[in-house]
């Protein structure tokens, strides 16, 4: 048996227990991973709050999207790890909010000797979705001027980095003045506080009018409307997430107007094969180790806390990446970095 954060029922951060569990041992194709440190997504709220259901599996589960670990037994017929290896996974199976995983062998990529394991378990999920974001489903390059909403979140902070490195003008949009420092530490040439500018009337006073190349939306309902009015002709319109809720149903005639592109991208979607996982997740860690992107792991929580994690990340009380540490032993207090 090993302990594991488990969903009885849809709702608040209070339906997450900490409980005993058995999770077998691997199969044909599958590892046993003896977790070393959890990264906490938005996608994991969702998930817990019942919103959505595609993607969360029956109750009960154990949430959780990434981790990294070491592989403490492998099945048949497994051949890219062995025991001993340490490996990071994100996306699926949901399961990651536990002291040991069982993953499908395919599904993990080696972490290299000079990263953390905390820092690739606060990376990987992320990590992948920025690549994404900036290299594939637009990609950013000189001359392109972007719109990042929650700059300094998990996500932000990273696509931010790599979007500056590539060469791109970046606007980010955050909350508070604190969370402002950490945008423009982290590539953004501009940052708007929302809650006390119209980010409509910044982003088009900072780009003469014009408008941006892409916006990447991930509040949803609060900002999506003000997005597609920053985007200049032919704009691209990325949504990965829904903070404040989905946004309203497209219409053709606001499309239309300035004939923007859309798309609702997932990491599975784009690490459907494995060459394909394997060359993003080396893209990423090789930024990592030469310093092209620096990995803000500011807030650490015992695996028991995942509820308060879940808390602080809903109030906007936190910045950069989340992790969850299965061995609290270490860690017998919140340590967090405003």
């Amino acid at each position: 048996m090993v302990k594991a954060i488990r969903v009885h029922e849809y709702g608040t951060p209070e339906v997450m227990k900490w409980e005993d569990v058995e999770i077998g041992e691997p199969k044909s194709g599958e590892i046993k991973v003896k977790i070393k440190a959890i990264g906490v997504n938005f996608l994991d709220i969702y998930m817990r709050k019942g919103l959505v259901h595609d993607f969360t599996p029956p109750l009960p589960y154990t949430p959780g999207l990434e981790s990294a670990g070491v592989v403490i037994a492998v099945g048949t017929d497994v051949t890219t790890c062995k025991v001993g290896d340490m490996v990071a996974y994100a996306n699926y199976p949901v399961s990651a909010y536990a002291e040991e995983q069982i993953l499908p062998a395919d599904r993990v990529v080696p972490v290299p000797a000079s990263i953390d394991p905390i820092i690739a378990a606060a990376v990987i999920f992320k990590g992948l979705t920025a690549e994404v974001l900036v290299r594939r489903c637009f990609k950013v390059g000189p001359g392109h001027t972007i719109l990042y909403h929650a700059a300094a979140g998990g996500v932000g902070s990273l696509a931010c980095q790599w979007a500056n490195a590539l060469g791109a003008t970046v606007i980010g949009t955050v909350s508070t003045k604190a969370k402002a420092v950490q945008a423009k530490e982290d590539g953004c040439h501009h940052v708007i506080i929302y809650k006390e500018e119209n980010f409509v009337d910044r982003v088009m006073e900072i780009t003469s009018g014009k408008g941006v190349d892409v916006v990447y939306e991930s509040i949803g309902k609060d900002t999506f409307e003000g997005s597609m009015a920053c985007l200049k002709v032919r704009g691209h319109m990325v949504v990965f997430g829904m903070a404040s809720g989905e946004h309203e149903p497209l219409r053709f005639q606001k499309v239309a107007e300035k004939g923007i592109y859309y798309t609702a991208p997932t990491i599975m979607l784009y690490t459907k094969e494995r060459h394909e996982l394997l060359a993003a997740s080396e893209e990423l860690f090789s930024n990592i180790e030469k310093g092209v992107l620096r990995v803000r792991v500011n807030h650490k929580y015992p695996l028991s806390q995942a509820a308060q994690a879940h808390s602080d990340m809903e109030s906007q009380k936190t910045t950069g990446s989340i992790v969850l540490l299965p061995d609290a032993s270490s860690y017998l207090v919140v340590e967090s970095i405003e």
